[in-house]
């Protein structure tokens, strides 16, 4: 049973400053030594030092440990460290776990971190290739249907139905990809800078499954990103106006599985995105119409219309022509589609300027931010807000 109540870790901590590396598909170095760089930008960031840090987050599929991370960074003690589960899911939660650290007294500077040669070394869209035996992997292989080895194809089965559902074409897959790279366009720091698409494009880009074609699909990328939160009185006296962590949620539905949620009651929607919503909302009392920027997880672009809809900016089926009509400013960095994959800490980062006022697609006025991680996985989600 999901929890029933807000919570009370909103409002008590910050993400005070935000650093990466440059974003490429060769980085030329190591996976720590991305890490180490997003890390010591991200406190030069903050106006901190690593002798400030006594916390580290990160994910289980971070190959750059905590303590290799702190030795290499010149960080000194650790009284907090703690890694989080199933791949782009933990995006957000990782802020959250710094945050009830901060709050609860057990660490006062944590650093979120997310480094990995993903385009030159290990390729996530390689799907179920060289897995090491565990109890996941044995649910993949007496539970896959036949022949759906790949995160694309696994998405492709619940986008069918989605569009079969609503009687849809493929091209409100489109809208999405045209947003995240007209937002990209502008970005000095994205992959596709200076490249939007059309629709057209969309449509005549090639499939990799159907409906899904290769614009849908988000790009592979080498980088590093890291966070620093910190407690709020303490964010008050740093160089960067704080972003305040309002609400932080995880959440998994009934039936979950990693991205192959097939045997669910249906295929159109995302159980897991709709635990966190709840408790967003509730935790902040705040709606749709108070959310200023949505920074939502482009893995597939069919993922980021079932989004809207469990988040409540819309009705079932009605996500295509809500992102057509900018109702909501939508990914300003360009997304992982446009800017970068980074398992969603970009995106995080692109919520803090947009609170700071300092992104290149800035939304004038941008006082809350809705951060989503990875979906069709255990998940998270993130309210960000301006302090006061």
């Amino acid at each position: 049973m999901s929890i029933r109540r807000a919570d009370s870790l909103g409002g008590k901590a910050a993400i005070v400053g935000i650093g990466a590396t440059e974003f490429s598909k060769d980085s030329g170095r190591s996976e720590l030594k991305l890490a180490v760089e997003a890390v010591r930008a991200a406190l030069d960031d903050a106006g901190l030092t690593p002798a400030d840090v006594d916390g580290l987050v990160t994910f289980t599929m971070d190959t750059s440990p905590e303590i290799t991370v702190a030795q290499a960074a010149g960080i000194g003690e650790l009284s907090f460290f703690s890694r989080i589960h199933y791949g782009g899911g933990a995006a957000c939660a990782t802020v959250q776990q710094a945050a009830l650290a901060v709050a609860s007294g057990v660490a006062d500077v944590v650093v979120c971190y997310r480094a990995f040669n993903e385009r030159s070394g290990r390729r996530f869209g390689s799907g179920v290739q060289r897995r090491e035996p565990t109890a996941e992997g044995a649910a993949l292989g007496w539970n896959l249907p036949y022949g759906l080895l790949t995160p694309a194809s696994w998405v492709a089965m619940a986008a069918q139905r989605y569009l079969h559902t609503y009687g849809l074409d493929p091209e409100v897959f489109g809208q999405v990809a045209v947003v995240d790279r007209r937002h990209a366009a502008r970005n000095p720091a994205a992959y596709f800078h200076g490249k939007p698409i059309t629709l057209a494009d969309h449509a005549a880009s090639r499939w990799i499954v159907e409906p899904l074609r290769l614009l849908d699909c988000c790009q592979e990328t080498d980088g590093g990103q890291a966070l620093v939160v910190t407690g709020v009185e303490r964010a008050r006296d740093l160089p960067r106006p704080p972003a305040v962590v309002v609400a932080a949620a995880q959440g998994a539905g009934r039936s979950q599985e990693q991205m192959t949620s097939f045997y669910r009651d249906g295929l159109t929607g995302l159980p897991e995105t709709a635990v966190v919503a709840r408790q967003l909302w509730r935790t902040s009392g705040l709606s749709p119409s108070d959310i200023d920027v949505g920074i939502l997880y482009d893995h597939f672009t069919p993922f980021v219309l079932m989004q809207l809809e469990e988040f409540g900016f819309c009705g079932p089926g009605e996500a295509g022509d809500f992102v057509a009509a900018d109702a909501l400013p939508l990914n300003t960095h360009g997304g992982q589609l446009g800017e970068a994959y980074l398992h969603g800490m970009n995106g995080i980062a692109e919520a803090v300027r947009q609170i700071r006022g300092t992104s290149v697609n800035q939304v004038a006025g941008a006082a809350r931010s809705l951060v989503t991680a990875g979906t069709g996985v255990p998940t998270s989600g993130l309210v960000l807000g301006a302090d006061g």
